[in-house]
């Protein structure tokens, strides 16, 4: 008994182990390819497989096969379709269909994600990036709802990965407020080493708050 216990023992490790992962990782739906993709090495690593990419199937002519080489290439085979799949389950249901036959083996199937997300993940950037430094607030709308707009902005570069230095956002924003802001604007910029985000936007409230009153009857 105690023999049959120790024997399953790592069994029962392995099972809970490829359990936790499963669980914790998130399925990709084709955005923030990056995060997920080292997750999933991460993942394949914890498994003993991520070796498959790197290693090609053994072959050899068919007059000098031998028994280990056969034996060789039938656990490459075995990790390789392990591999596949748990990159298969980790899509979301819609990839996932569009991925379940697409490809033979697992370098396949992980070297046409890495080129595809890759770029659209790369282009992401870039426009949010373009959009964030050519955002400019205009006289027509409340500075506030202006803010609002540039911190989702600011919020979607974060989540792809791009986190702004606060007192780079804290400058970012005097810079670019309306021209009959320029007074508040110069004294803003003599505090601005001494902002957080979070106090410019009470700041900026406050004094659209002032200049509201000021144009009532």
């Amino acid at each position: 008994m105690a023999a049959n216990t120790s024997t399953n023992a790592p069994t029962m490790m392995g099972s809970t182990i490829i359990k936790y992962h499963t669980e914790k990782l998130e399925k990709f739906e084709g955005k923030n390819f990056k995060i997920w993709q080292h997750k999933m090495i991460f993942y394949l690593t914890t498994l003993n497989l991520a070796h498959i990419l790197e290693k090609v199937c053994p072959t050899t002519p068919l007059e000098a096969i031998a028994p280990e080489t056969e034996a060789a290439k039938q656990a490459w085979l075995h990790s390789d379709f392990l591999y596949h799949n748990y990159i298969l389950n980790c899509l979301d249901g819609t990839l996932n269909n569009v991925y379940c036959n697409a490809f033979d083996t697992s370098r396949q199937l992980w070297d046409e994600l890495d080129k595809k997300y890759k770029l659209e993940d790369t282009g992401t950037k870039k426009f949010l990036v373009g959009k964030f430094l050519d955002y400019k607030m205009v006289n027509t709308k409340l500075v506030v709802n202006q803010l609002e707009e540039l911190q989702i902005i600011t919020s979607d570069l974060q989540s792809e990965g791009l986190v702004i230095n606060e007192l780079f956002q804290v400058a970012a924003v005097i810079e670019i407020l309306p021209h009959v802001w320029r007074e508040f604007k110069c004294y803003l910029k003599h505090k601005r080493k001494k902002l957080s985000m979070e106090n410019l936007t009470v700041k900026l409230r406050i004094e659209e708050d002032y200049r509201k009153g000021d144009k009532e009857p």
